[in-house]
């Protein structure tokens, strides 16, 4: 393997390409790296002698642990750390990007199977799990309602929610009511409710005409709505999509199924997750959470890697990847950031 030029760190040049080497193997064959094993496969130039007193010394400084005395050594978090800082991203190959292009251009913008795309597009590339939540908003709005009869006494409310989800809600009718009432009711809804959020809607609402059936039923949708609304502003993340687990389970280190149940049941805290895509969101940029950099001790043996998309200051949500710390940062990195970019494309094409 050739040597790659460092970038300027906490360590001389000799001892940061081992550690680069030592955390490529590992992350490679998921073995404890020994000096041998480095001199054989990587040209470091020195013998393996100096690299096993080099191992020693980035061990001291913490870099890198052993996990029996007759092993050899494996990076620890703050080892992966130096590395993500001081590697440069890996660029996906065009033909990646291409293909990517043309998936996102066959499925409708801000669906759920633009958001599985986006996850499954991630596991696919990186070979962990992929990670995508919806574009969320502060105060959602309106982008279209439509009443779809479901009986003679039930109606299903359809809200689409402008760079949001898609909410469907059962309505029930005090009359019977013929599909071409509930039209009607949906022509005089959209008229009143589309691009309003919650607050506006609430002032709104007390004053709207009930002169006819359609208004009456238009007003008691409206309530229904506002509701809606509501619930869906309270809500940190609208969801979470996610594909790719099982490249995750066959990893070695999660040989223990519980420990990775543990993981993803933290994910579905939609607290916990919406403090970390508000870091992440704040953030504008790739962010890189490694083992105990994670606030939830369920979360010490993965590493998350999360970026922003959507519009800022009005619906943003993130994409990213989760696997074990031993991962291939550089690929895992440039990976997630296209994704976002494109998904920024997108968002801003269909908005502009």
């Amino acid at each position: 393997m050739a040597r790659r030029r460092e970038r300027p760190g906490p360590l001389d040049p000799r001892s940061a390409e081992i550690l680069w080497a030592v955390i490529e193997e590992y992350v490679a064959t998921a073995l404890p790296v020994g000096s041998v094993a480095l001199v054989l496969k990587h040209d470091l130039g020195v013998s393996s002698a100096t690299v096993r007193n080099v191992m020693a010394e980035l061990e001291r400084a913490g870099y890198l642990m052993q996990p029996h005395t007759s092993a050899g050594r494996v990076p620890t978090d703050h080892g992966y750390r130096l590395f993500v800082e001081r590697r440069t991203p890996a660029p996906l190959a065009p033909v990646d990007q291409l293909m990517i292009r043309h998936q996102f251009g066959q499925v409708e913008y801000a669906s759920e199977q633009w958001f599985r795309l986006a996850a499954a597009t991630l596991a696919g590339l990186t070979h962990v799990a992929g990670l995508a939540t919806p574009a969320k908003s502060e105060a959602a709005r309106l982008r279209r309602v439509d009443l779809v009869s479901s009986g003679e006494r039930l109606a299903s409310l359809v809200l689409v929610v402008a760079e949001g989800p898609v909410k469907q809600l059962l309505l029930p009718l005090e009359v019977v009511a013929h599909q071409a009432d509930l039209d009607a009711a949906a022509v005089r809804l959209n008229q009143l409710t589309v691009g309003r959020t919650a607050r506006q809607l609430a002032r709104q609402l007390p004053d709207w005409p009930l002169q006819t059936d359609a208004d009456r039923l238009a007003a008691r949708a409206g309530a229904r709505i506002l509701a809606a609304l509501r619930e869906i502003d309270a809500t940190a993340v609208d969801d979470v999509f996610s594909e790719g687990l099982l490249n995750v389970m066959e990893a070695p280190e999660f040989s223990e199924s519980e420990k990775l149940r543990r993981v993803f049941r933290v994910l579905q805290d939609r607290e916990y997750l919406g403090d970390v895509v508000h870091d992440v969101t704040r953030a504008g940029d790739v962010r890189v959470y490694i083992g105990s950099e994670n606030r939830a001790r369920e979360m010490r043996d993965v590493a998350l890697i999360l970026a922003p998309y959507g519009r800022p200051g009005r619906a943003s949500g993130v994409v990213g990847v989760l696997g074990p710390t031993r991962m291939a940062y550089p690929q895992a990195i440039g990976t997630v950031r296209y994704v976002s970019g494109l998904m920024n494309e997108l968002v801003d094409h269909l908005y502009a």
